[in-house]
């Protein structure tokens, strides 16, 4: 279905039922009230990932490579997210907005996907055009996975170039990432930019029997994923490798806030110099995506007293991927290793991920 259509028309003709919108509304005889509205939020929403009432088509601008940088620009249509950052705070959908831009950055070496600072530039014939914004979000969506988006206002149809500036990744690098992706990347994709691509693009509600039911829409998948990346079109989506893969010790996986937080032990010397390290990897239930830009702390107890506490550092490792690490002196058995997310993840949500990972409570495990 046309999403235009279909949102312009829903509230003059609700009797008409989604199934009778399959066509535009103007073969009905409505006339466009607005340039873009909402879909419907779901009610009585869960503190937890749900199942939002509709889903979207993306389409694709191409991709650029710069150094062990690469970033792929996409686009749908403008609609509502939550901006975190320090609080929550919704973004509607303005008339004047073009497009929800989106692009994605990740290693070119391991296709791990990459939280990092960016700045975005539009460019017309050489020129920089104001677009609103000087950089995208990062964002979590249940289609889309980790990216980087918002909603752009572009002065026309034509013919456009985005410039992604990217880096260095301020997180801790180790493996891998070790002398890696300490420098600044600038890539550039040619776009043009028509309306009826953006019209074009399919839209779907989800069924309200199902809507804000504790699950998520599956990931954008047209083929070409790679190991521990769930890939749209061989996008990197930022999917964790599953936690059976990983080396180490697994000392437990555990819900909070809705996220799962899987906590494992290595004594890999490029971690610790004869000691443990903690390894902890949250992700989203259902579609296993990194949390990144959020603090977590540990404490390790020992026959009731503390021994060891410290926070964890955010870290890129070729075989971990995004974690949160801290060394410790050797655990013993017996210890109770006690790990709280002092700050929830610092990034935008779409729907279906708004209401969740913001009240956690500390998860203990026992060595």
């Amino acid at each position: 279905m046309n999403r235009r259509c279909f949102l312009r028309g829903t509230a003059a003709v609700g009797a008409v039922g989604t199934a009778g919108l399959a066509g535009c509304l103007e073969r009905l005889g409505f006339e466009e009230q607005s340039a873009w509205a909402n879909p419907p939020l779901v009610e009585d929403r869960p503190d937890a990932v749900y199942l939002p009432a509709s889903r979207e088509e993306m389409g694709m601008y191409g991709m650029a490579t710069d150094g062990d940088y690469a970033a792929m620009l996409t686009y749908t249509f403008p609609h509502r997210f939550w901006i975190v950052s320090g609080g929550k705070e919704l973004v509607e959908v303005d008339a004047d907005d073009s497009l929800h831009l989106m692009f994605s950055l990740w290693d070119r070496e391991t296709g791990t996907v990459l939280p990092v600072n960016t700045r975005l530039e539009i460019l017309q014939d050489g020129s920089p055009v104001d677009i609103g914004v000087s950089s995208l979000w990062p964002m979590l969506s249940q289609r889309m996975g980790f990216h980087y988006g918002d909603n752009v206002r572009l002065p026309d149809e034509g013919e456009y170039t985005a410039r992604i500036q990217a880096g260095p990744v301020a997180l801790e690098r180790t493996g891998a990432f070790d002398g890696r992706l300490g420098s600044r990347a600038t890539l550039e994709i040619d776009f043009e930019y028509a309306r009826s691509d953006i019209n074009g693009l399919s839209f779907e509600t989800i069924d309200e029997s199902k809507r804000g039911s504790r699950d998520a829409l599956p990931l954008m998948d047209h083929g070409g994923g790679g190991s521990g990346n769930s890939s749209s079109g061989g996008r990197p989506m930022g999917t964790g490798t599953p936690v059976d893969d990983l080396p180490g010790e697994l000392l437990g996986t555990k819900r909070s806030g809705d996220a799962v937080l899987a906590t494992l032990t290595s004594d890999a010397a490029r971690f610790t110099d004869g000691g443990t390290y903690l390894a902890v990897c949250p992700r989203t239930p259902y579609n296993d995506l990194i949390v990144p830009f959020t603090t977590l702390s540990a404490t390790v107890e020992r026959d009731g007293s503390v021994v060891a506490e410290g926070a964890l550092v955010e870290t890129i490792d070729g075989e971990y991927g995004h974690h949160y690490g801290l060394a410790v002196d050797e655990l013993a058995a017996g210890d109770r290793v006690t790990i709280s997310v002092d700050t929830p993840p610092q990034v935008a949500r779409h729907d279906g991920y708004e209401t969740a990972f913001f009240e956690f409570e500390p998860v203990t495990y026992t060595v």
